[in-house]
Protein backbone atom coordinates (compact mmCIF):
# COMPACT_ATOMS: atom_id res chain seq x y z
CA UNK A 1 0.00 0.00 0.00
CA UNK A 2 1.04 3.20 -0.98
CA UNK A 3 2.04 6.06 1.60
CA UNK A 4 1.28 9.17 0.06
CA UNK A 5 -2.06 10.84 -0.92
CA UNK A 6 -1.43 9.51 -4.83
CA UNK A 7 -3.52 6.72 -6.68
CA UNK A 8 -1.94 3.29 -6.13
CA UNK A 9 -2.92 -0.21 -5.92
CA UNK A 10 -1.23 -2.37 -3.43
CA UNK A 11 2.20 -3.35 -4.14
CA UNK A 12 2.84 -7.27 -6.05
CA UNK A 13 4.73 -9.71 -3.62
CA UNK A 14 3.07 -8.16 -0.75
CA UNK A 15 1.27 -10.46 1.74
CA UNK A 16 -2.63 -9.84 1.16
CA UNK A 17 -4.32 -7.73 3.85
CA UNK A 18 -4.74 -9.35 7.21
CA UNK A 19 -8.30 -9.89 7.93
CA UNK A 20 -9.74 -9.44 11.19
CA UNK A 21 -11.78 -12.87 13.00
CA UNK A 22 -15.25 -12.97 12.51
CA UNK A 23 -16.13 -11.87 16.20
CA UNK A 24 -13.80 -9.02 16.06
CA UNK A 25 -15.22 -8.04 12.58
CA UNK A 26 -18.86 -8.55 14.08
CA UNK A 27 -17.95 -5.71 17.12
CA UNK A 28 -16.28 -3.59 14.90
CA UNK A 29 -19.06 -2.79 12.38
CA UNK A 30 -21.34 -2.60 15.64
CA UNK A 31 -19.17 0.30 16.87
CA UNK A 32 -18.41 1.98 13.30
CA UNK A 33 -22.33 1.56 12.64
CA UNK A 34 -23.01 3.72 16.11
CA UNK A 35 -20.47 5.93 15.41
CA UNK A 36 -22.22 6.78 11.92
CA UNK A 37 -25.47 6.68 13.17
CA UNK A 38 -24.71 9.03 16.22
CA UNK A 39 -23.98 12.42 13.74
CA UNK A 40 -26.95 11.86 11.54
CA UNK A 41 -29.50 13.19 13.68
CA UNK A 42 -26.80 16.07 15.17
CA UNK A 43 -27.07 17.70 11.87
CA UNK A 44 -30.46 17.01 10.84
CA UNK A 45 -33.20 16.22 13.42
CA UNK A 46 -31.56 17.40 16.49
CA UNK A 47 -30.36 20.73 14.77
CA UNK A 48 -33.92 21.71 13.60
CA UNK A 49 -35.23 21.67 17.26
CA UNK A 50 -31.98 23.29 18.31
CA UNK A 51 -32.34 25.82 15.41
CA UNK A 52 -36.57 26.34 16.38
CA UNK A 53 -35.37 26.48 19.98
CA UNK A 54 -33.10 29.54 19.11
CA UNK A 55 -36.32 31.41 16.81
CA UNK A 56 -34.62 30.78 13.57
CA UNK A 57 -37.70 31.07 11.06
CA UNK A 58 -39.20 27.99 10.45
CA UNK A 59 -38.26 28.64 6.81
CA UNK A 60 -35.11 28.52 7.15
CA UNK A 61 -34.96 25.80 9.01
CA UNK A 62 -36.41 23.85 6.05
CA UNK A 63 -33.24 24.95 4.18
CA UNK A 64 -31.16 23.65 7.10
CA UNK A 65 -32.93 20.07 5.86
CA UNK A 66 -31.54 20.18 2.98
CA UNK A 67 -28.12 19.48 4.63
CA UNK A 68 -29.67 15.62 4.97
CA UNK A 69 -29.68 15.32 1.33
CA UNK A 70 -25.67 15.31 0.91
CA UNK A 71 -25.40 11.83 1.55
CA UNK A 72 -27.29 11.23 -1.37
CA UNK A 73 -24.35 13.23 -3.56
CA UNK A 74 -21.34 10.83 -2.07
CA UNK A 75 -21.37 9.32 -5.43
CA UNK A 76 -19.28 12.68 -5.95
CA UNK A 77 -16.21 12.58 -4.08
CA UNK A 78 -16.56 8.45 -3.75
CA UNK A 79 -14.30 7.75 -6.00
CA UNK A 80 -11.04 9.71 -4.25
CA UNK A 81 -12.06 6.98 -1.39
CA UNK A 82 -11.91 4.35 -3.94
CA UNK A 83 -8.47 5.46 -5.08
CA UNK A 84 -6.09 7.55 -3.05
CA UNK A 85 -4.85 6.79 0.18
CA UNK A 86 -4.62 9.17 3.66
CA UNK A 87 -1.16 10.08 3.98
CA UNK A 88 0.35 8.86 7.52
CA UNK A 89 -2.55 6.45 8.15
CA UNK A 90 -2.68 4.03 5.06
CA UNK A 91 1.43 3.15 5.85
CA UNK A 92 0.30 1.14 8.80
CA UNK A 93 -3.78 0.50 8.48
CA UNK A 94 -4.54 0.62 4.99
CA UNK A 95 -6.34 2.45 3.06
CA UNK A 96 -9.84 1.94 3.85
CA UNK A 97 -8.98 2.21 7.96
CA UNK A 98 -6.89 5.16 6.85
CA UNK A 99 -9.83 7.33 5.87
CA UNK A 100 -12.12 5.95 8.55
CA UNK A 101 -9.65 7.23 10.73
CA UNK A 102 -9.85 10.41 8.58
CA UNK A 103 -13.80 10.39 8.69
CA UNK A 104 -13.54 9.69 12.69
CA UNK A 105 -11.17 12.96 13.26
CA UNK A 106 -13.67 15.39 10.54
CA UNK A 107 -16.65 14.21 12.84
CA UNK A 108 -15.24 14.90 16.01
CA UNK A 109 -14.11 18.26 15.05
CA UNK A 110 -16.89 19.10 13.47
CA UNK A 111 -19.45 18.37 16.40
CA UNK A 112 -17.38 20.44 18.70
CA UNK A 113 -17.48 23.33 16.69
CA UNK A 114 -21.30 23.33 15.99
CA UNK A 115 -21.06 22.69 19.87
CA UNK A 116 -19.15 26.18 20.70
CA UNK A 117 -21.40 27.97 18.32
CA UNK A 118 -24.33 26.26 19.93
CA UNK A 119 -25.90 29.57 20.40
CA UNK A 120 -26.82 30.17 16.96
CA UNK A 121 -25.92 33.88 16.26
CA UNK A 122 -24.26 33.42 12.86
CA UNK A 123 -26.23 31.21 10.63
CA UNK A 124 -24.14 31.02 8.30
CA UNK A 125 -21.07 29.19 10.80
CA UNK A 126 -23.77 27.31 11.87
CA UNK A 127 -24.85 26.04 8.27
CA UNK A 128 -20.91 25.10 7.46
CA UNK A 129 -19.87 22.83 10.40
CA UNK A 130 -23.13 20.93 9.82
CA UNK A 131 -22.49 20.61 6.29
CA UNK A 132 -18.51 19.30 7.07
CA UNK A 133 -20.37 16.79 9.83
CA UNK A 134 -22.64 15.72 7.24
CA UNK A 135 -19.83 15.38 4.51
CA UNK A 136 -17.40 13.72 6.77
CA UNK A 137 -20.43 11.01 8.65
CA UNK A 138 -20.80 10.07 4.85
CA UNK A 139 -17.60 9.70 4.16
CA UNK A 140 -16.98 7.70 6.94
CA UNK A 141 -19.68 5.58 5.73
CA UNK A 142 -18.12 5.34 2.17
CA UNK A 143 -14.99 3.58 3.53
CA UNK A 144 -16.80 1.44 5.79
CA UNK A 145 -18.96 0.15 3.24
CA UNK A 146 -16.22 -0.47 0.93
CA UNK A 147 -14.13 -2.14 3.38
CA UNK A 148 -16.89 -4.34 4.93
CA UNK A 149 -17.59 -5.54 0.85
CA UNK A 150 -14.00 -6.40 0.43
CA UNK A 151 -13.77 -8.77 3.98
CA UNK A 152 -17.25 -9.99 3.29
CA UNK A 153 -17.93 -10.48 -0.25
CA UNK A 154 -20.44 -13.29 -0.26
CA UNK A 155 -23.96 -12.82 0.66
CA UNK A 156 -23.87 -15.29 3.44
CA UNK A 157 -20.52 -13.64 4.81
CA UNK A 158 -22.06 -10.08 4.53
CA UNK A 159 -25.54 -11.23 6.49
CA UNK A 160 -24.36 -10.84 10.08
CA UNK A 161 -21.96 -7.98 9.39
CA UNK A 162 -24.61 -5.88 7.98
CA UNK A 163 -26.98 -6.82 11.04
CA UNK A 164 -24.43 -5.59 13.13
CA UNK A 165 -23.93 -2.33 11.42
CA UNK A 166 -27.56 -1.61 10.83
CA UNK A 167 -27.77 -2.44 14.62
CA UNK A 168 -25.45 -0.15 15.96
CA UNK A 169 -26.72 2.47 13.34
CA UNK A 170 -30.55 2.63 14.26
CA UNK A 171 -29.22 2.22 17.94
CA UNK A 172 -27.27 5.59 17.97
CA UNK A 173 -29.70 7.24 16.12
CA UNK A 174 -32.32 6.70 19.33
CA UNK A 175 -28.79 7.28 21.16
CA UNK A 176 -28.40 10.88 19.84
CA UNK A 177 -32.37 11.88 18.90
CA UNK A 178 -33.06 11.12 22.72
CA UNK A 179 -29.95 11.75 24.31
CA UNK A 180 -28.84 14.44 23.06
CA UNK A 181 -32.08 16.19 23.79
CA UNK A 182 -32.03 14.90 27.02
CA UNK A 183 -28.84 16.71 27.95
CA UNK A 184 -29.52 19.75 26.73
CA UNK A 185 -32.67 20.38 28.46
CA UNK A 186 -30.22 19.37 31.75
CA UNK A 187 -27.26 21.06 30.81
CA UNK A 188 -27.22 23.33 27.21
CA UNK A 189 -26.77 22.56 23.45
CA UNK A 190 -23.26 22.63 24.03
CA UNK A 191 -22.73 20.00 26.37
CA UNK A 192 -25.05 17.74 24.00
CA UNK A 193 -22.72 18.24 21.17
CA UNK A 194 -19.80 17.46 23.44
CA UNK A 195 -21.08 14.48 24.66
CA UNK A 196 -22.49 12.67 21.37
CA UNK A 197 -19.02 13.86 19.64
CA UNK A 198 -16.73 12.14 22.32
CA UNK A 199 -19.35 9.09 21.97
CA UNK A 200 -19.13 8.88 17.92
CA UNK A 201 -14.82 8.98 18.37
CA UNK A 202 -14.83 5.87 20.40
CA UNK A 203 -14.13 3.59 17.01
CA UNK A 204 -10.81 5.70 16.80
CA UNK A 205 -8.21 4.44 19.54
CA UNK A 206 -10.03 1.09 18.73
CA UNK A 207 -8.78 1.71 14.74
CA UNK A 208 -5.27 2.45 16.21
CA UNK A 209 -5.31 -0.73 18.60
CA UNK A 210 -5.72 -2.60 15.62
CA UNK A 211 -3.10 -4.58 13.72
CA UNK A 212 -1.42 -3.52 10.77
CA UNK A 213 -2.99 -4.31 7.21
CA UNK A 214 -0.06 -6.11 6.51
CA UNK A 215 1.47 -9.04 8.58
CA UNK A 216 4.69 -7.20 9.54
CA UNK A 217 4.01 -3.63 9.29
CA UNK A 218 6.06 -1.44 12.28
CA UNK A 219 5.75 1.77 12.96
CA UNK A 220 2.14 2.10 14.49
CA UNK A 221 3.28 5.72 16.46
CA UNK A 222 5.06 7.80 13.77
CA UNK A 223 2.43 6.88 11.15
CA UNK A 224 -0.16 7.87 13.77
CA UNK A 225 1.35 11.33 14.31
CA UNK A 226 1.98 11.52 10.66
CA UNK A 227 -1.61 10.61 9.99
CA UNK A 228 -3.28 12.99 12.82
CA UNK A 229 -0.95 15.45 10.99
CA UNK A 230 -2.33 15.21 7.74
CA UNK A 231 -5.55 14.59 8.39
CA UNK A 232 -5.25 18.08 10.47
CA UNK A 233 -4.48 19.55 7.00
CA UNK A 234 -6.90 17.85 4.62
CA UNK A 235 -9.68 19.28 7.67
CA UNK A 236 -8.59 22.81 7.26
CA UNK A 237 -8.30 22.31 3.18
CA UNK A 238 -11.85 20.85 3.61
CA UNK A 239 -13.34 23.72 5.36
CA UNK A 240 -11.78 26.12 3.68
CA UNK A 241 -12.87 24.53 0.21
CA UNK A 242 -16.37 24.37 1.70
CA UNK A 243 -16.92 27.83 3.02
CA UNK A 244 -15.74 29.18 -0.44
CA UNK A 245 -18.49 27.23 -2.08
CA UNK A 246 -21.28 28.09 0.52
CA UNK A 247 -20.23 31.93 -0.68
CA UNK A 248 -20.10 31.47 -3.81
CA UNK A 249 -23.67 29.64 -3.51
CA UNK A 250 -25.44 32.55 -1.53
CA UNK A 251 -23.95 34.87 -4.00
CA UNK A 252 -25.51 33.53 -6.68
CA UNK A 253 -28.51 33.08 -5.20
CA UNK A 254 -28.56 36.75 -4.18
CA UNK A 255 -27.92 37.41 -7.54
CA UNK A 256 -30.91 35.11 -9.08
CA UNK A 257 -33.21 36.94 -6.43
CA UNK A 258 -33.77 33.78 -4.97
CA UNK A 259 -35.10 34.45 -1.69
CA UNK A 260 -36.53 32.25 1.50
CA UNK A 261 -39.55 32.27 -0.42
CA UNK A 262 -38.19 31.20 -3.39
CA UNK A 263 -39.42 27.34 -4.37
CA UNK A 264 -36.15 25.69 -5.01
CA UNK A 265 -37.23 22.12 -5.13
CA UNK A 266 -37.59 21.65 -8.81
CA UNK A 267 -33.90 22.88 -8.73
CA UNK A 268 -32.25 20.61 -6.56
CA UNK A 269 -34.25 17.63 -8.46
CA UNK A 270 -32.75 18.86 -11.35
CA UNK A 271 -29.19 18.83 -10.44
CA UNK A 272 -29.49 15.86 -8.37
CA UNK A 273 -30.76 13.87 -11.05
CA UNK A 274 -28.29 15.37 -13.71
CA UNK A 275 -25.29 12.84 -13.32
CA UNK A 276 -27.95 9.51 -13.28
CA UNK A 277 -29.57 11.36 -16.47
CA UNK A 278 -25.92 11.56 -18.47
CA UNK A 279 -25.02 8.11 -17.54
CA UNK A 280 -28.50 6.92 -18.86
CA UNK A 281 -27.77 9.25 -21.97
CA UNK A 282 -24.25 7.67 -22.32
CA UNK A 283 -25.71 3.98 -21.81
CA UNK A 284 -25.76 2.76 -25.72
CA UNK A 285 -22.58 4.24 -26.28
CA UNK A 286 -20.86 2.50 -22.85
CA UNK A 287 -22.64 -0.61 -23.76
CA UNK A 288 -20.79 -1.04 -27.14
CA UNK A 289 -17.31 -0.75 -25.03
CA UNK A 290 -15.13 -4.18 -25.16
CA UNK A 291 -13.49 -5.19 -22.23
CA UNK A 292 -10.18 -4.49 -23.05
CA UNK A 293 -11.36 -0.55 -23.28
CA UNK A 294 -13.42 -0.74 -20.56
CA UNK A 295 -10.42 -1.78 -18.85
CA UNK A 296 -8.57 0.81 -20.39
CA UNK A 297 -10.71 3.54 -18.39
CA UNK A 298 -9.43 5.58 -15.56
CA UNK A 299 -10.28 8.48 -13.33
CA UNK A 300 -13.62 9.56 -11.96
CA UNK A 301 -16.30 8.48 -13.71
CA UNK A 302 -14.78 5.16 -14.14
CA UNK A 303 -16.33 3.28 -11.62
CA UNK A 304 -19.53 4.05 -12.80
CA UNK A 305 -19.04 2.91 -16.06
CA UNK A 306 -18.02 -0.17 -15.00
CA UNK A 307 -21.16 -0.95 -13.05
CA UNK A 308 -23.03 -0.07 -16.31
CA UNK A 309 -21.10 -2.02 -18.76
CA UNK A 310 -21.61 -5.02 -16.51
CA UNK A 311 -25.33 -4.32 -16.38
CA UNK A 312 -26.21 -2.67 -20.16
CA UNK A 313 -29.36 -2.02 -20.28
CA UNK A 314 -30.59 -3.65 -17.01
CA UNK A 315 -29.17 -1.31 -14.84
CA UNK A 316 -32.00 1.37 -15.45
CA UNK A 317 -34.22 -1.37 -14.26
CA UNK A 318 -32.12 -1.79 -11.25
CA UNK A 319 -31.77 1.78 -10.51
CA UNK A 320 -35.74 1.82 -10.58
CA UNK A 321 -35.94 -0.73 -7.93
CA UNK A 322 -33.83 0.65 -5.65
CA UNK A 323 -35.65 3.93 -5.65
CA UNK A 324 -38.33 2.85 -5.02
CA UNK A 325 -37.65 -0.48 -2.76
CA UNK A 326 -37.46 2.14 0.19
CA UNK A 327 -40.11 4.76 -1.05
CA UNK A 328 -42.33 4.01 1.26
CA UNK A 329 -40.21 3.88 4.51
CA UNK A 330 -38.53 7.28 4.01
CA UNK A 331 -42.07 8.87 3.40
CA UNK A 332 -43.80 6.99 6.54
CA UNK A 333 -40.86 8.51 8.24
CA UNK A 334 -41.92 11.81 7.75
CA UNK A 335 -45.24 12.08 8.66
CA UNK A 336 -45.50 9.14 11.02
CA UNK A 337 -44.81 11.78 13.95
CA UNK A 338 -47.40 13.94 12.70
CA UNK A 339 -49.54 11.30 12.51
CA UNK A 340 -49.36 10.23 16.44
CA UNK A 341 -49.65 13.35 17.25
CA UNK A 342 -53.08 14.20 15.76
CA UNK A 343 -54.32 11.38 16.45
CA UNK A 344 -54.56 12.35 20.14
CA UNK A 345 -51.02 10.30 21.64
CA UNK A 346 -49.07 11.56 24.30
CA UNK A 347 -45.64 13.07 24.29
CA UNK A 348 -44.97 10.07 26.62
CA UNK A 349 -46.62 7.45 24.74
CA UNK A 350 -44.84 9.28 21.45
CA UNK A 351 -41.36 8.60 23.41
CA UNK A 352 -41.52 5.00 24.56
CA UNK A 353 -42.76 4.34 21.36
CA UNK A 354 -40.35 5.35 19.05
CA UNK A 355 -37.58 4.44 21.88
CA UNK A 356 -38.61 1.11 23.25
CA UNK A 357 -40.68 -0.48 20.55
CA UNK A 358 -39.48 1.08 17.89
CA UNK A 359 -35.43 -0.36 18.64
CA UNK A 360 -36.46 -4.00 19.52
CA UNK A 361 -39.26 -4.45 16.47
CA UNK A 362 -36.10 -2.74 14.23
CA UNK A 363 -33.39 -4.69 15.77
CA UNK A 364 -35.62 -7.88 15.67
CA UNK A 365 -36.19 -7.47 11.68
CA UNK A 366 -32.77 -6.40 10.95
CA UNK A 367 -31.72 -10.04 12.89
CA UNK A 368 -34.00 -11.95 10.65
CA UNK A 369 -33.29 -10.20 7.10
CA UNK A 370 -29.87 -10.87 8.02
CA UNK A 371 -30.55 -14.81 8.93
CA UNK A 372 -32.85 -15.54 6.15
CA UNK A 373 -30.17 -13.83 3.66
CA UNK A 374 -27.66 -16.65 4.31
CA UNK A 375 -30.37 -19.48 3.71
CA UNK A 376 -33.02 -17.90 1.06
CA UNK A 377 -31.97 -16.53 -2.17
CA UNK A 378 -31.98 -12.69 -2.87
CA UNK A 379 -35.26 -12.94 -4.82
CA UNK A 380 -37.29 -14.10 -1.86
CA UNK A 381 -35.95 -11.97 0.73
CA UNK A 382 -36.05 -9.22 -1.19
CA UNK A 383 -40.00 -9.76 -2.02
CA UNK A 384 -40.48 -10.85 1.91
CA UNK A 385 -38.93 -7.25 2.95
CA UNK A 386 -40.89 -5.21 0.03
CA UNK A 387 -44.05 -7.44 2.05
CA UNK A 388 -42.91 -6.32 5.71
CA UNK A 389 -42.40 -2.56 4.38
CA UNK A 390 -45.41 -2.20 3.09
CA UNK A 391 -47.23 -3.45 5.85
CA UNK A 392 -45.26 -1.19 7.88
CA UNK A 393 -46.91 1.54 6.33
CA UNK A 394 -50.31 0.21 5.82
CA UNK A 395 -50.50 -0.36 9.95
CA UNK A 396 -50.99 3.28 9.74
CA UNK A 397 -53.90 3.34 8.35
CA UNK A 398 -55.75 1.08 10.73
CA UNK A 399 -53.98 3.86 13.93
CA UNK A 400 -55.69 6.18 12.26
CA UNK A 401 -59.48 5.05 12.05
CA UNK A 402 -58.99 3.81 15.75
CA UNK A 403 -59.01 5.42 19.34
CA UNK A 404 -56.23 6.12 20.99
CA UNK A 405 -54.68 2.96 22.86
CA UNK A 406 -51.11 2.22 24.12
CA UNK A 407 -51.68 -1.10 22.28
CA UNK A 408 -52.79 -0.09 19.28
CA UNK A 409 -49.73 2.78 18.90
CA UNK A 410 -47.12 0.12 19.99
CA UNK A 411 -48.26 -2.45 18.00
CA UNK A 412 -48.50 -0.09 14.49
CA UNK A 413 -44.94 1.05 15.39
CA UNK A 414 -43.66 -2.28 15.88
CA UNK A 415 -45.03 -3.71 12.72
CA UNK A 416 -43.42 -0.25 10.75
CA UNK A 417 -39.93 -0.98 12.32
CA UNK A 418 -40.13 -4.55 11.77
CA UNK A 419 -41.03 -4.11 8.51
CA UNK A 420 -38.52 -1.35 7.97
CA UNK A 421 -35.11 -3.00 9.84
CA UNK A 422 -36.15 -6.18 7.84
CA UNK A 423 -35.86 -4.38 4.31
CA UNK A 424 -33.10 -2.41 5.14
CA UNK A 425 -30.74 -5.29 6.00
CA UNK A 426 -31.71 -7.50 2.88
CA UNK A 427 -31.46 -4.04 1.00
CA UNK A 428 -28.24 -3.06 2.18
CA UNK A 429 -26.85 -6.80 1.01
CA UNK A 430 -28.83 -6.30 -2.26
CA UNK A 431 -26.22 -3.89 -3.19
CA UNK A 432 -23.57 -5.11 -1.70
CA UNK A 433 -23.91 -7.99 -4.48
CA UNK A 434 -24.17 -5.55 -6.69
CA UNK A 435 -21.21 -3.86 -7.10
CA UNK A 436 -17.77 -5.09 -8.35
CA UNK A 437 -14.20 -5.46 -5.80
CA UNK A 438 -12.83 -3.81 -7.95
CA UNK A 439 -14.79 -0.37 -7.07
CA UNK A 440 -16.78 -1.51 -3.78
CA UNK A 441 -16.87 1.45 -2.25
CA UNK A 442 -17.49 4.16 -5.19
CA UNK A 443 -20.48 1.71 -6.50
CA UNK A 444 -21.93 0.93 -3.51
CA UNK A 445 -22.28 4.64 -3.01
CA UNK A 446 -23.84 5.75 -6.18
CA UNK A 447 -26.61 2.37 -5.70
CA UNK A 448 -27.25 3.34 -2.35
CA UNK A 449 -27.20 7.51 -3.02
CA UNK A 450 -29.89 7.27 -5.72
CA UNK A 451 -31.92 5.14 -3.14
CA UNK A 452 -32.46 7.65 -1.01
CA UNK A 453 -32.44 10.40 -3.59
CA UNK A 454 -36.12 10.41 -5.13
CA UNK A 455 -37.61 9.05 -1.66
CA UNK A 456 -35.98 12.47 -0.14
CA UNK A 457 -37.04 14.86 -2.21
CA UNK A 458 -40.15 13.51 -2.53
CA UNK A 459 -40.46 13.36 1.23
CA UNK A 460 -40.46 17.15 1.09
CA UNK A 461 -43.43 17.22 -0.54
CA UNK A 462 -45.33 14.69 1.88
CA UNK A 463 -47.27 17.79 3.62
CA UNK A 464 -48.53 18.25 0.53
CA UNK A 465 -49.71 15.48 -0.46
CA UNK A 466 -51.27 15.20 3.35
CA UNK A 467 -53.04 17.79 2.45
CA UNK A 468 -54.82 16.28 -0.41
CA UNK A 469 -55.61 12.88 0.36
CA UNK A 470 -55.25 12.86 3.99
CA UNK A 471 -53.40 10.91 6.71
CA UNK A 472 -54.89 7.65 5.31
CA UNK A 473 -54.12 7.97 1.74
CA UNK A 474 -51.04 8.87 2.32
CA UNK A 475 -50.04 5.94 4.14
CA UNK A 476 -51.98 3.86 1.71
CA UNK A 477 -49.47 5.33 -1.19
CA UNK A 478 -46.34 4.84 0.86
CA UNK A 479 -47.46 1.27 1.32
CA UNK A 480 -48.25 1.04 -2.52
CA UNK A 481 -45.22 2.69 -3.31
CA UNK A 482 -42.89 -0.03 -1.02
CA UNK A 483 -45.49 -2.81 -2.73
CA UNK A 484 -44.27 -1.87 -6.15
CA UNK A 485 -40.71 -3.29 -5.90
CA UNK A 486 -42.20 -6.47 -6.28
CA UNK A 487 -43.48 -6.37 -9.78
CA UNK A 488 -39.83 -5.65 -10.86
CA UNK A 489 -38.41 -8.48 -9.11
CA UNK A 490 -38.76 -11.12 -12.06
CA UNK A 491 -36.33 -8.21 -14.01
CA UNK A 492 -34.49 -8.10 -11.37
CA UNK A 493 -33.76 -11.64 -10.03
CA UNK A 494 -32.81 -12.26 -14.04
CA UNK A 495 -30.22 -9.47 -14.78
CA UNK A 496 -26.90 -10.74 -15.04
CA UNK A 497 -23.32 -9.10 -15.04
CA UNK A 498 -21.10 -9.29 -18.07
CA UNK A 499 -17.35 -10.55 -16.75
CA UNK A 500 -14.74 -7.50 -16.71
CA UNK A 501 -11.45 -8.55 -17.70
Amino acid sequence: MTTTLAAGSPIEGLPLPARPSARRLFGLYLLLGFAAGLPFYMFNAVLTLRLSKHGVDIVIIGFFAWIALLPTFKFLWAPLVERYDVPGFARFWGRRRGWIMLSQLGIFTAMVAMAFTSNDKSLPLTALFAVLLAFWTTTLEVAADGWRIELAPTQAEQAPIVAANLWGYRSAMVAAGSGAILVAARADWTIAYLVIAFAAFLPFPILAAMRAERDGATGRVPALLAGIGASLLILLVAALVTAAAGWLLLSAAEGAGISAKTNVTPVVLAVALLPFVLLALALPRINRLSADALAGKSGFAAPYVELFWRYGYAVLAVLAFVSLYRMGDVLTLTLSHPLWNEAGYSLEQIGFADGVVALSASMAGVALGGLLSTRLSLGWTLGIGAVTAAAGNWIYVWLWHSEPSSFILYTSVAIDQFGNGFAGAVFVIYLSMLVSPAHPAAQYALLSGFAFLLPRLLAGASGSMQTQIGYDGFFLLSGALSFAAIFLLPVIVRVKARAAT
